[in-house]
């Protein structure tokens, strides 16, 4: 069962590649179903047995525009799967009117062959941005006055691969980076000049810096209160050879030792 709207186009456009004249580009693709309107059908749905008749009542269809046509597909209750071609309209003459869109449930209404009056559609707002593409197929006046406008600009269809898109009433050229066009940049103005050279003055000579003073000698620090002072003039007693410290390893009581 085919849930995404991508998987749902791209089984229409196979069903219809296989029908459509040589030449025929899809553009757009649309699923709708027939019957009262869906806000209606939950209210009476709380009737015993007439939400059943309701929905057993209801037909799915795919409408779908291409460059010369609108095509309708049935499309399977259940699975979504498109169907036979139910009928094909030239865009110039598709019979569509009383057409609303709105913020969920879209609808209007089609003269199929063979039915004396025409079908009502309800399109979902998750298939909105192919219904505005489809508007590119819409008559004049077949828009109902209370509906939203539609983002696509009605009487203009969708160029053919490779053509550039339609130019958008009110929306100026893009422009590039830079300069506003025909105005060149003002000049660039120089830095000042110091207030010395303005003035004709030269820079003043660096001062040389003072000679450097010699650091005082050196004075010995006073004797600290309460340390012993050595009399003048006795040299320092002879210094003890060295003899290892008792317990230093190979000496005797060395904890470990024999």
């Amino acid at each position: 069962m085919a849930f995404l709207r991508a998987k749902q186009k791209a089984q229409v456009i196979e069903k219809l590649s296989q029908v459509a004249p040589p030449g025929e580009t899809f553009i757009a693709c649309v699923h709708a179903e027939s019957g009262p309107s869906p806000w209606l059908a939950a209210a009476l749905g709380e009737i015993p047995l007439v939400g059943l008749i309701i929905v057993l009542t209801r037909r799915y269809y795919f409408l779908t525009l291409t460059n010369s046509h609108v095509v309708i597909n049935s499309a399977n209750r259940w699975n979504n799967r498109p169907g036979d071609v139910v009928a094909a309209f030239p865009r110039h003459a598709f019979p569509v009117n009383r057409v609303k869109r709105a913020s969920i449930w879209s609808s209007m209404y089609i003269q199929m062959p063979g039915n004396s009056s025409p079908t009502r559609l309800n399109i979902h707002r998750i298939w909105r941005a192919e219904m505005d593409q489809l508007s590119a197929a819409f008559p004049p006046g077949s828009i109902d006055p209370s509906s939203q406008p539609f983002d696509t600009p009605q009487g203009q269809g969708y160029p053919m691969p490779g053509q550039p898109m339609p130019a958008q009433p009110g929306v100026p050229p893009q422009q590039g980076f830079g300069a506003p066009q025909g105005q060149p940049y003002p000049p660039q103005q120089p830095y000042p000049a110091p207030q010395a050279a303005a003035q004709g003055q030269p820079y003043p000579a660096p001062q040389a810096y003072p000679p450097a003073q010699p650091y005082p000698a050196a004075q010995p620090y006073p004797p600290q209160p309460g340390a012993p002072v050595p009399p003048q003039g006795q040299p320092y007693p002879p210094q003890v050879p060295n003899v290892p410290y008792p317990g230093q390893p190979g000496q005797q009581g060395y904890p470990g030792q024999r």
